[in-house]
């Protein structure tokens, strides 16, 4: 490996190995999210698929299918599938969340409207369901359709367990599960499903997926607290203003006082947020410890990850997965 190739973050090194893949790819995307009639929609799809994102998703699909040795073309339009839901849902939590800014861009429900965001996140998942029929495979439309079902239904749990001061740890990983790691799991197993794969790695797979999952979005909410805003591509805070309650807010509710429960209960249950809140909220985190306690339950979820790897075959691929699973809580630092 070249210097260069050590100092390149994990999903560049998969992106760069699985270059003519992911080519494929984006061309079968551009393909599917024209619309003859509807202009908006690819108008709108286009704002979000060519903003930059890391198509970590879809790349874990590619991955998947390379290390179980898989030499057919329906990987291709498996990772096209996850990338159209993963978008889909994206469209449709901008409008939920009322937010203004993703991936450092502002979001569609700002530049068109809520009700163009909402329908052609629709159509997207139109044309997931479209491509993943394609391949064939009765088990892909499985694991593809329970993903889909299981990320609305994360979604919702989400809308009635964020504000409720009551909301434990356990709900907040089933939320977790359900909009995040659930299309991690389905992206790593169908690549393996689609290889044809012995079962007891179509599992590893999918148990890498899911570690994967909820390390990443454990991550992302303890970023919020004690990110960049010009890295992690939103403003500092937002989930606080947004009275999501994360892991670190629910460790240190745990914790709370009964005169700093009732500032919770003010800023999160009332929404009464007033100047300087943001900044007490995150001092009574680091008074409780909820920001390194939420680190190493991450770090954990990351080691799981990589522990899942051992049935699978070896292979480069293998090493990127290993040092994406790393590179996920590296961003902590």
């Amino acid at each position: 490996m070249s210097k260069t190739e050590n100092f390149q973050k994990p999903h560049d090194r998969m992106a760069s190995f699985l270059e003519k893949d992911l080519a494929a790819v984006n061309e079968l995307i551009r393909a599917r999210m024209a619309s003859k009639h509807a202009p908006r929609i690819p108008e709108v799809t286009a704002h979000l698929v060519e903003a930059g994102g890391k198509r970590l998703r879809p790349m874990l699909t590619l991955a998947a299918a390379h290390l179980c040795g898989y030499d057919g073309p329906f990987h291709i339009h498996l990772a096209a599938t996850v990338e159209f839901i993963h978008t889909a849902t994206l469209l449709h939590d901008d409008v939920v969340d009322e937010s203004g800014q993703r991936r450092g861009r502002p979001t569609a429900n700002l530049l068109w409207d809520n009700k163009s965001s909402v329908l052609v996140g629709d159509y997207l998942f139109s044309r997931s369901f479209q491509l993943m029929v394609e391949t064939g495979s009765l088990r892909v439309l499985s694991i593809l359709s329970n993903a889909s079902a299981t990320i609305a239904e994360g979604e919702v749990l989400q809308l009635t367990a964020s504000q409720d001061l009551n909301t434990t740890e356990e709900i907040y990983l089933q939320v977790v599960r359900g909009k995040t790691a659930a299309l991690f799991s389905a992206a790593t197993e169908v690549g393996g499903v689609i290889a044809g794969a012995p079962d007891a790695q179509v599992r590893a797979l999918y148990d890498y997926g899911d570690a994967l999952g909820v390390a990443f979005q454990i991550v992302d909410d303890l970023l919020d607290f004690q990110g960049d805003a010009s890295v992690i591509g939103k403003n500092l805070g937002d989930d606080f203003r947004e009275r999501k309650l994360t892991m670190p807010l629910i460790k240190a509710i745990a914790k709370a006082d009964a005169e700093e429960r009732a500032f919770w209960v003010r800023t999160i249950e009332k929404g009464r947020q007033e100047d300087g809140d943001l900044d007490h909220a995150i001092s009574l985190l680091h008074k409780h410890g909820a920001l390194a306690d939420t680190s190493a339950v991450a770090r954990a979820e990351s080691a799981r990850a990589k522990a899942a790897l051992t049935p699978l075959p070896d292979h480069p691929v293998k090493k990127m997965l290993t040092d994406l699973a790393d590179y996920v809580v590296e961003r902590i630092n």
